[in-house]
């Protein structure tokens, strides 16, 4: 499911216009956007949360040479699932 769907299903569940609920979604993506940038955390509740998390520098190797290279440490987003959605999926 890709963002159009996505939306176009959000609306139909709650009897929103598409473009009211493609508001909703976009503000969503930057709310939980920008608490990231800032290194938080957005939990909801049942679903899961995301966060950040720092990977360390590490070593790798270029897989069309062959050479080592050093990969630098950075900051990624995470999502965890919560307990209900894990339960849903099994």
């Amino acid at each position: 499911m890709n963002k159009t769907e996505l939306v176009k299903a959000i609306a139909e569940k709650a009897n929103l216009k598409v473009s009211d609920t493609e508001k909703l979604v976009n503000s969503f993506i930057d709310t939980v956007s920008d608490e990231l940038s800032k290194k938080g955390k957005v939990t909801l509740v049942g679903f899961g949360t995301f966060t950040v998390a720092h990977r360390k520098e590490k070593a790798g190797v270029n897989p069309k040479t062959g050479e080592k290279i050093k990969i630098k440490a950075k900051h990624v987003p995470v999502f965890k699932a919560g307990k209900a959605l894990k339960e849903l999926v099994k």
